[in-house]
C-alpha cells in the first residue's frame, strides 16, 4: 500500500442549530469541507498498516477516520455504555482482546436452563444463536431454484399456464445463472485440487511441512508428475506473488461454492423449522461462538468495533464504553430472512442501540419480515449499519438485501445506513476495487481494505470487505450514542453522512475496467466517514457551541 506525504489545506465550516430536547434537535446540515493535496507516495509502516483506518488525513497523510482526534476532542466528557448488536456468524467472545467488552445479560443466570429474565430465550448470557447447529448453507438463489424446479424442470414456455409464466421466467433466469456458475467453478476446482494434492505429495517427498519457492527449485526428482506440479506451483503461485496459504484458501472457497452454495442436493438447515413461515420466533440456542475453525467473520467484525482499547494487545477497536451482543444468524452461505428479522428484533429488545449487519444477498423471498424488523428497530430508536456488498456492482441496479427501500428509491424508515469500502490510497484507487456503490442506495464510504482485527483463538488477521467498512461506522455510531445519548438514531445516521470528508476527485469505478467517475457518483453523500467531524457535529447539535 501507498500513502501521500503532502501539505493539506482543510477548511471546515459548520453552521448548526440545537436545542435540549431529542425530538427538537434538528437533522444536521452537511459540512462544507474540502481537502487539497499534492505529494509523492511512500509505503506505509507496519504500524500504519495495522491502524490506517484510525489515521487522520491532515496529520498522518492517510485517509482514515481521524479517530485519535475524535477521542482528544472528547477528553473530559462523560459517556454511557452502549450495546452494539453484531448480527453475524459466530463470534469468539473468549478472545483476549474482546472478552472485556462482551455484553452480559444482567438478568440471566448462566447454565441453569431457566429463562430468568422472561424474555423467551433460555440462558442467553451473551446473545443468541438463531442458527442452532447449522454451519453451511445454500445461497438464496439455490434455495429458490430448488423450490421452483419440481414445477418447471423440463418444461417449455408453451406448457406453462398464463398465471405461472412470471414464476417460469424467474426460474429460467435463475437456472441460467446457476448453471453458468457451476460451469465456471468446476474446472477451477479440478485445477486447484490437483495443485493442492501435488503440493501435499511434494511435502511428503521432501519430508517437510511447509515449502517455499527455494525448497521447490532445489528439489530434484525423476518423477514426472512431481516435476510437473512443482513447476506449476512455482510459476502459478510463488512467481505471481502468492503463497500456499492463499492456494489452500482458494481451495476452501471453491469447496464451499460447489459443495454448499451451488449444490441442489445440499440442505444445511438443522433447526427442523419451516423457514418460509416466521414462527416460531424463539428457536436456536445460546451458543453464540459457532465453529471457531471456520467462522472468523463475526470475530473480525466485533474486533473492529470493540476490541479493548489501549490494553497492549493486538489492536484497538473504534468504540470505547461499548458492549458487543453476539447474535448468530449468518451461516457459511446465505442467511435466511427469518433469522435476520428475528436477530434484529432480539438485539433491539435486549438493549442494543446500534446493530451492525455485515452480510447480504441478491434475493430475499421474505424481505417483508426484514422490512418490518427494520421499522421495529426504528420505533425503538435503534440505528442499523449495513455493508453495501463486495460485487463491484451498482446497488441502484441490482438486488442487495437487506435494504431499506423496497423500490430501490423510497426508504421505509430513516434508521439504516449503508456503507461502501475504501482503501488507504488517497488517489484514483480510493474506492475498494470490490466495493458496491450507488448514488441512491449507498450512503457513505469507510475503510475496508486490509483491515487488521481479531480472529478466533486469540489471533489477528487482515481482511478486506464492506464487511469491515460497516463496523468502522458502527463503532463511530456507538461513540456518538455513548457521549451524546440525546441524539436519535436518525440524527446519528445523518451526522455520520453529513460530517464525512467530501471527496472531489475522479476515481476508478469498481468493476469498471479502468473507467473513472467522480467519487461523488458512488454514494448519496460523496463522502468518506470521519469520526472527528462527527463528534464535533454531534456536540454542536446538543450543546450549541
Amino acid at each position: 500500500m501507498k500513502f501521500f506525504k503532502s501539505i493539506f489545506v482543510l477548511s471546515i465550516a459548520i453552521a448548526l442549530t440545537s436545542c435540549s430536547s431529542v425530538s427538537k434537535i434538528p437533522v444536521p446540515q452537511p459540512l462544507n469541507n474540502t481537502v487539497t493535496l499534492s505529494a509523492k507516495k511512500a509505503p506505509l509502516t507496519e504500524d500504519q498498516k495495522k491502524n490506517w483506518a484510525h489515521a487522520d488525513l491532515v496529520t498522518d497523510t492517510i485517509p482514515g477516520m481521524s479517530l485519535d482526534k475524535a477521542y482528544k476532542f472528547l477528553e473530559g466528557k462523560k459517556s454511557t455504555t452502549v450495546i452494539v448488536g453484531v448480527v453475524d456468524s459466530g463470534a469468539d467472545i473468549e478472545h483476549e482482546d474482546l472478552q472485556g467488552n462482551v455484553w452480559t445479560n444482567p438478568k440471566e443466570i448462566a447454565g441453569n436452563g431457566i429463562d430468568d429474565d422472561k424474555n423467551g430465550f433460555i440462558d442467553d448470557i451473551h446473545g443468541w444463536n438463531f442458527l442452532g447447529k447449522t454451519l453451511h448453507e445454500n445461497i438464496e438463489l439455490t434455495r429458490l431454484l430448488k423450490k421452483l424446479k419440481p414445477r418447471f424442470d423440463g418444461k417449455a414456455e408453451a406448457d406453462i399456464a398464463e398465471a405461472h409464466k412470471k414464476d417460469f421466467a424467474q426460474y429460467q433466469e435463475m437456472n441460467k445463472v446457476f448453471e453458468a456458475k457451476q460451469k465456471g467453478l468446476t474446472p477451477q476446482k479440478k485445477y486447484i485440487d490437483m495443485m493442492v494434492d501435488g503440493y501435499n505429495s511434494l511435502k511428503k517427498a521432501l519430508n517437510k511441512e511447509d515449502l517455499n519457492q527455494a525448497d521447490l527449485e532445489a528439489f530434484k526428482t525423476e518423477d514426472a508428475d512431481l516435476i510437473s506440479v512443482k513447476n506449476l506451483i512455482i510459476n502459478n503461485v510463488f512467481k505471481r506473488g502468492a503463497d500456499i496459504k492463499g492456494l489452500i484458501g482458494y481451495k476452501d472457497y471453491l469447496d464451499g461454492q460447489l459443495n454448499y452454495y451451488y449444490n441442489l442436493d445440499f440442505n444445511g438447515r438443522k433447526q427442523g423449522d419451516n423457514y418460509e413461515i416466521n414462527i416460531p420466533k424463539i428457536y436456536g440456542d445460546a451458543h453464540v461462538i459457532g465453529d471457531k475453525s471456520i467462522e472468523q467473520h463475526s470475530t473480525h467484525v466485533s474486533g473492529i468495533i470493540a476490541a479493548v482499547r489501549n490494553n497492549g494487545k493486538g489492536m484497538n477497536g473504534v468504540a470505547t464504553n461499548v458492549k458487543i451482543m453476539a447474535v448468530r444468524t449468518v451461516p457459511e452461505g446465505d442467511e435466511y430472512d427469518k433469522d435476520v428479522a428475528n436477530g434484529i428484533r432480539y438485539a433491539v429488545d435486549n438493549g442494543a442501540k446500534v446493530i451492525n449487519m455485515s452480510f447480504g444477498k441478491g434475493y430475499s423471498p421474505q424481505s417483508q419480515w426484514v422490512y418490518d424488523a427494520i421499522k421495529y428497530a426504528a420505533s425503538k430508536d435503534v440505528l442499523l449499519v449495513h455493508a453495501a456488498g463486495n460485487d463491484a456492482a451498482d446497488n441502484d441496479k441490482v438486488g442487495n438485501f437487506p435494504n431499506d427501500a423496497p423500490d430501490w428509491k423510497t426508504e421505509i424508515s430513516d434508521n439504516l445506513i449503508t456503507i461502501g469500502a475504501m482503501s488507504s490510497n488517497y488517489d484514483e484507487k480510493l474506492p475498494a476495487s470490490f466495493s458496491n456503490y450507488g448514488k441512491l442506495n449507498v450512503d457513505i464510504f469507510a475503510p475496508g481494505v486490509k483491515i487488521y482485527s481479531t480472529i478466533p483463538n486469540n489471533k489477528y488477521e487482515y481482511f478486506n470487505g464492506t464487511s469491515m467498512a460497516s463496523p468502522e461506522v458502527a463503532g463511530i455510531a456507538a461513540i456518538i450514542r455513548s457521549y451524546y445519548p440525546k441524539l436519535s438514531a436518525s440524527q446519528v445516521k445523518h451526522i455520520l453522512m453529513n460530517s464525512g470528508l467530501k471527496i472531489e476527485k475522479d476515481v476508478l469505478l469498481p468493476g469498471g475496467k479502468g473507467a473513472k467517475v467522480p467519487f461523488a457518483d458512488l454514494s448519496v453523500t460523496g463522502r468518506i466517514v470521519n469520526a472527528y467531524n462527527a463528534v464535533r457535529m454531534a456536540d454542536q447539535m446538543v450543546n450549541g457551541k
